[in-house]
């Protein structure tokens, strides 16, 4: 004999509780949805002595809505006056599920003991229902030769005594039902809408369900093969995800699964990217008779769209052409420029929000469920204004994209991240709205926002699509597959992929030499970057002579006074240090700075770079004297002219700091590293190489005051976040290798030291070659290193 209370104990306990605590709680709920479940009709469920018409729930599990129905006592237990609730939401959100659980809950309570009258608002006259209940459950026989408003005032006024649920499912025009609404306080109206009615109405807005809850109720429509959810446990989770969490979709697929019982939630998930909403398992099947739902999920919608007027159905279409994101506002006015803003708004807010067909996510931030934006690109096939739309939106997402800086700040990059999942949408799936001139730049827009983050494994792929478009649109022969290819070089070179950058930029020279002539200033940008990539990998002598020739064709086709030319002549005077000719050096970097100030004037960004630069090549030579007011005077530059937070003064503190590591002068090198620590961290977020390069320059400083417990896990963290963001035979990956090395043998840690050093030189050997001055002085520490083993 169990123990355990049987259905009418649990009752009356709630029942006890109610009446001491006065509401239901979520707890009180769940379990009676737990009874509704197992015994759909037991003994308290008294129809004879409450009058109702309440359909039949088709859930075989309600879950996810416990404090939705809580909130429905609440609003609908007021005492001493009409009340009016609203359960309004997207279609197929469950609003009429909800109502009909509440329904059953109350009669399994025997809330409303005046009865529960159920109204079909959408399909059937409201007032001949209500006079048709009156006559069936109530016996009360109005005079036929009255009018119908006055037969429903008849029953309202001798309807039976007690509390009544009035529930007005799925009303589409609230003036029509109104006329028909009780007068009494002891009755309490529910409607279900897709609409907002107005704030003189009591709503409770109805969202999708909850990832946790959308997974249980897969699980119960599939719970005779749980093992089915246990197989696919991540594919069940993306196919809810893929719903949109939508209860419909969610139901209507799991009840499509639990009849193909031999179908693979994986292969699920494929025919539902594949055929999208004509996919047949969102379609309700004459199987599914026992649905609460009437519809399926296109149908579902169509409702709505029926209810659009032709501009609101343009603007629903113009959204779904967006990611699946977040939408900023600005955006959808910049795609329809001869639209006013304020007849925009109206329809956004009055039809679409209104009918719950978009949801407001923030200020100017606006989003449509998956399943709907997919229903809008449905409708935007059969709308005669929809291969313009296609191409506003492309033309809106490439200006957005060409405005990407290539060195953003964090704010910058706060600035522009709403946009980038639109610009990636044009990338995947618009990219043949876009006209040719500016075909790269979706492609290019991406990648320079991760690019700039110093995420570049992340930038790569967009680069690599870039140029896979470009050639099969434009052919092989074409300037933007010359850029593509460059671009894509460029990347190469940031992750230390030398030879694979020198092989993209010598193809893309070669192409641009063919089609624009060697007298063409991309072609001179050619020239130095692939310099550039030389001089990374110690090539100096192969380097020199693109540098010089770059100089010479920046000279002759852009004068003097061109950045481009300045840059060079930079570039050349840079590469001259490398080489140990710094007098030569020297005199490049003097004139480059001249010519800055005499171009831009004092007050520059480049001027503080010549500045920079400058002293940083005093600095190699223990010029600090000279170098030290050029820094300070590179810094308050920049400090003026970008503000205090910005990642060239990280860079200007940083070198600053270096230098007063070589003249001892410690306490104020560390204040400015750790500043400029701080600043990076903040600026470019934690994950960016330059994060590692503070790192890194702030345990050397704490190794060479013999701080080794400070210094050790900042070098360790460096390494980690190089390995992390670069490949993993980056030469930067090569130096925290190497120093880290370095601090073991300081400690006499040598059996700790020696693979490090000889990691660092296998990726040294690798990537720069053996006589690279890195390469070298790795060597000779590792041979200094075994000297002392031996």
């Amino acid at each position: 004999m169990s123990d355990r209370p049987n259905s009418e104990e649990i009752l009356q306990n709630i029942l006890r509780d109610v009446q001491v605590g006065g509401n239901l709680t979520t707890g009180d709920i769940t379990q009676i949805l737990n009874l509704l479940v197992v015994i759909p009709q037991p003994k308290s469920f008294k129809p004879k002595e409450i009058p109702h018409n309440v359909p039949r729930s088709g859930a075989v599990k309600f879950v996810g809505r416990a404090e939705e129905l809580v909130s429905l006592s609440q609003q609908l237990q007021a005492n001493n006056q009409l009340v009016i609730t609203a359960i309004n939401g997207m279609g197929g959100v469950g609003k009429t599920e909800l109502a009909t659980q509440y329904a059953l809950i109350h009669l399994l309570l025997s809330t409303y003991k005046g009865g529960i009258c159920w109204l079909r608002a959408r399909t059937e006259d409201v007032g001949l229902q209500v006079v048709q209940f009156a006559r069936i459950h109530l016996d009360l026989n109005p005079l036929e030769d009255l009018d119908l408003p006055a037969q429903v005032q008849y029953c309202w006024q001798h309807w039976r005594e007690g509390d009544v649920l009035l529930v007005l499912d799925d009303v589409i025009e609230y003036q029509k039902v109104q006329p028909y609404l009780p007068p009494s306080s002891r009755f309490k109206v529910l409607i279900t809408t897709r609409q907002r009615l107005g704030i003189s109405i009591k709503e409770l807005s109805l969202d999708v369900l909850q990832p946790e809850a959308a997974l249980e109720l897969l699980k119960s429509l599939l719970k005779e093969t749980p093992e089915r959810i246990e197989r696919e446990l991540a594919v069940a989770n993306q196919l809810c995800e893929w719903l949109g969490y939508l209860p419909l979709g969610v139901e209507l697929v799991g009840r499509y699964l639990a009849r193909k019982q031999d179908l693979s939630l994986a292969e699920m998930l494929r025919r539902l990217e594949n055929k999208r909403l004509d996919e047949r398992s969102l379609s309700k099947s004459k199987s599914e008779a026992d649905m609460t739902a009437q519809r399926g999920v296109l149908a579902a919608f169509e409702l709505s769209w029926q209810e659009l007027k032709d501009g609101d159905k343009q603007l629903g279409c113009l959204l779904g052409l967006f990611a699946a994101a977040p939408i900023p506002w600005k955006l959808v006015e910049q795609c329809l420029p001869k639209e006013e803003a304020e007849d925009l708004e109206e329809i956004r807010d009055d039809s679409l929000l209104n009918l719950h067909l978009l949801q407001r996510k923030g200020e100017g931030i606006y989003q449509l469920h998956p399943l709907l934006r997919q229903f809008f690109q449905y409708k935007c096939t059969g709308l005669e204004k929809a291969e313009e739309l296609k191409r506003s939106v492309c033309r809106v997402m490439v200006a957005v994209a060409k405005d990407i800086p290539q060195t953003p700040t964090l704010q910058q990059i706060t600035d522009v991240s709403p946009t980038i999942p639109h610009i990636a949408e044009v990338a995947k799936n618009l990219i043949q709205y876009v006209i040719n001139q500016d075909l790269i730049w979706a492609f290019l827009g991406n990648a320079q926002f991760y690019d700039g983050q110093g995420l570049y494994n992340q930038a790569t792929p967009w680069l690599e699509q870039c140029l896979k478009v470009a050639k099969n649109r434009l052919g092989e022969e074409h300037p933007l597959v010359a850029q593509s290819l460059h671009n894509l070089a460029g990347i190469y070179y940031s992750q230390g992929r030398y030879s694979e950058a020198e092989a993209m930029y010598l193809q893309s020279l070669e192409l641009r030499q063919r089609l624009l002539g060697e007298e063409h200033p991309d072609f001179a940008r050619g020239l130095n970057n692939l310099a550039e990539v030389y001089k990374s990998q110690g090539r100096y002598s192969e380097a020199e002579p693109l540098l010089l020739q770059a100089l010479e064709l920046r000279r002759h086709l852009l004068g003097e006074e061109h950045p481009d030319f300045i840059l060079s002549l930079n570039n050349l005077g840079i590469l001259y240090y490398f080489e140990v000719r710094y007098s030569e050096a020297e005199a490049l970097l003097l004139q480059a700075l001249e010519l800055r100030r005499h171009l831009l004037g004092e007050e520059d960004p480049l001027v503080a770079q010549s500045l920079n630069n400058l002293a940083h090549f005093y600095y190699s030579q223990k010029r600090f004297s000279e170098a030290e007011p050029l820094h300070l005077q590179a810094l308050k530059l920049r400090q003026r002219l970008l503000g205090e937070e910005h990642p060239d003064v990280a860079s200007s503190l940083n070198n600053l700091a270096l230098l007063y590591t070589s003249q001892e002068r410690y306490s104020e090198a560390e204040l400015r590293f750790l500043q400029a620590l701080e600043l990076i961290q903040r600026l470019l977020g934690k994950e960016h190489p330059l994060v590692a390069t503070s790192l890194n320059n702030l345990a050397s400083l704490y190794d060479s005051q013999e701080r080794y417990s400070e210094a050790e896990p900042l070098y360790q963290q460096a390494l980690a976040l190089r390995q992390r963001l670069l490949e993993e035979e980056h030469p930067d990956v090569a130096t925290s290798l190497n120093n880290l090395a370095g601090l073991y043998k300081s400690q006499g840690r040598y059996s700790e030291a020696e693979p490090l050093y000889l990691q660092a030189l296998k990726i040294l050997e690798q990537r720069l070659g053996v006589n690279h001055p890195k390469t070298i002085t790795c060597r000779e520490n590792l041979a200094h290193l075994r000297d002392r083993l031996s």
